[in-house]
């Protein structure tokens, strides 16, 4: 049963459908293969990459194994590459070679792993490669001494070599340049294999980023490439509340706990059916804002975990039921991020599983 009171979230594939082709434009002839990790970005990662497939997306890229084997069940018997971030974990490779999926393996005991799994056949592997950022993959001394004792790579095919940007978001950063030369240095050392290193923020440094393959993310759903909003890009995700109640708050008394906010003048408030519970980031207390009848509208005093506060001086549509946005087209999830300290990735993904999904084809 659903209740018209509940938080909705509203998924525009079209709007999806649109940020790939912008994407694709931009990704100078690379093959795109979408992140759809953390289920999609929030959104739902069945659904996205079904509707990516139709537009000719072929790889998908997942962060832990159970997401992949989700993923595959999901696409059934389309011919997807589906990518594992998180490698060859212990126990892992039966389960992933079963499902058919290609694991990125970050170290030199994954690639052991993989090699010794393999044994008797050829099993197919994306290597990552650590250019800066400093997390997963190999380090390029730790590449010549892999390419030194090839017996670890005997039942391994190295289809694709992989690295990640730390600062793309930043075009004028040092450690751009720095990590595209350290990367062409240890791809050359895998001239048979494919080569890929922009995600949505290094798509857009131009043609010298995007090798064969891009893996954009937060873009697909809406997210600027820079963290501020990109007008060549359209939200996916909407995120609405209803207003469960209005109130009159004379001047000089508090809203909400804390008492983080007093009432400078006579105050018209609404009360929405949302808060930290749905996704809506506790901080985003003081400078939130939703979106009614035209215009922003503030947030007052802080977040709850099942309510929010929001001024309607000024606004005679507001009443129980009505519909506020707290991300969307027309207040874009990059701003409302930026609001509550944070990223337009962290706001989607905490997107809570009790708001009602509703989807827009």
């Amino acid at each position: 049963m659903t209740d018209p009171f509940d938080t909705r979230l509203t998924i525009d594939l079209a709007a999806l459908a649109s940020n790939y082709a912008v994407l694709k434009a931009e990704a100078s002839g690379a093959e795109v293969a979408p992140a759809v990790k953390a289920d999609g970005y929030g959104i739902g990662a069945a659904i996205v990459a079904d509707r990516l497939w139709a537009e000719g997306a072929r790889g998908f890229y997942t962060a832990r194994l159970s997401e992949g084997l989700a993923l595959r069940e999901s696409l059934g018997d389309r011919e997807a590459t589906i990518y594992v971030l998180d490698g060859v974990t212990p126990g892992s490779a039966p389960a992933m070679e079963a499902a058919r999926l290609t694991p990125v393996l970050n170290s030199l005991p994954q690639i052991e792993a993989w090699n010794s799994h393999a044994r008797g056949g050829r099993l197919a592997a994306t290597i990552h490669i650590d250019t800066g950022m400093n997390r997963l993959g190999l380090r390029l001394e730790e590449v010549r001494v892999l390419l030194g004792a090839m017996d670890r790579l005997k039942h391994v095919e190295i289809t694709q070599v992989m690295s990640h940007l730390a600062c793309a978001n930043a075009p004028a950063h040092p450690l751009n340049a720095r990590q595209l030369e350290r990367f062409q240095e240890a791809a050359a050392l895998f001239p048979d294999a494919r080569k890929s290193l922009a995600s949505s923020a290094g798509i857009f440094l131009g043609a010298d980023y995007a090798f064969d393959q891009v893996r954009p993310g937060v873009s697909l759903y809406g997210g600027g490439p820079r963290d501020v909003p990109d007008a060549r890009l359209k939200a996916v995700a909407t995120l609405e509340a209803p207003v469960l109640q209005t109130r009159n708050v004379p001047r000089g008394e508090s809203i909400g706990y804390g008492a983080t906010y007093t009432a400078t003048e006579n105050t018209r408030v609404a009360i929405l059916a949302a808060g930290y519970a749905d996704g809506v980031p506790r901080a985003a207390h003081p400078r939130g804002a939703v979106w009614f009848d035209g215009k922003r509208r503030p947030m007052l005093g802080r977040v709850s975990m099942d309510l929010i506060a929001v001024d309607i001086t000024d606004c005679d549509a507001a009443r129980p039921g009505a519909m506020m946005q707290i991300i969307g087209p027309d207040l874009p999830v990059d701003d409302a991020a930026a609001a509550a300290g944070t990223t337009a990735y962290e706001l989607l993904t905490r997107i809570a599983p009790r708001a009602l999904r509703v989807t827009k084809l």
